[in-house]
């Protein structure tokens, strides 16, 4: 395991597990938000964010958090990759975690990137574009139809795809990220 992107939808994990996966192999460890999330939450343009990801993911070893589909993010990273993470955690799972860490990060005023902070306001707004809430809620049916489509198709037979499914995979994996185990 050497260059490795960790995906699954809004609140499931990513970047922990990416840090975690960055500290145990000492590899450089890159999210996609904070490239993506410019100050004011304006959004990088396309073409720069594809520029730096591309450069990141030219080195030897490396982990990658973040979906980014929109952008064909996968189509430059799972290329170069040897290891897939998919945290496919149950609705149930994700709303908890998103939910305990969106309401932490409102009432410390945790700096996300470049500045940005969430918002009491985006709690309740009814956007799912605005409220990671609603955004993770929505998607949850989408982001897993999506990469079981994607990994389907066999173009992406030379990953080692680990579907982490449940909160006891996810520390059981985390505990040993080279294990091999039936997946």
């Amino acid at each position: 395991m050497h260059r490795v992107s960790v995906v699954g939808n809004s609140g499931s994990g990513k970047t922990t597990v990416a840090r975690a996966i960055s500290d145990r192999l000492g590899i450089p460890h890159l999210e996609l938000d904070a490239i993506y999330h410019q100050p004011g939450w304006s959004a990088r343009p396309e073409a720069e964010m594809r520029r730096l990801l591309t450069e990141f993911v030219e080195q030897d070893r490396w982990v990658v958090d973040g979906n980014y589909t929109s952008l064909g993010v996968a189509d430059l990273v799972w290329p170069r990759a040897d290891t897939l993470v998919w945290l496919d955690l149950p609705r149930r799972v994700v709303m908890r975690q998103v939910i305990s860490r969106t309401i932490r990060r409102v009432s410390t005023g945790e700096e996300l990137w470049n500045g940005n902070r969430e918002r009491w306001g985006n709690l309740v707004d009814p956007r799912p574009g605005r409220n990671i809430i609603l955004w993770a809620w929505t998607r949850q049916a989408q982001v897993r139809r999506g990469y079981e489509q994607r990994l389907g198709d066999g173009s992406w037979d030379h990953l080692d795809v680990i579907r982490l499914g449940t909160g006891g995979e996810v520390r059981s994996f985390l505990a040993d990220p080279d294990r091999r185990a039936d997946r």
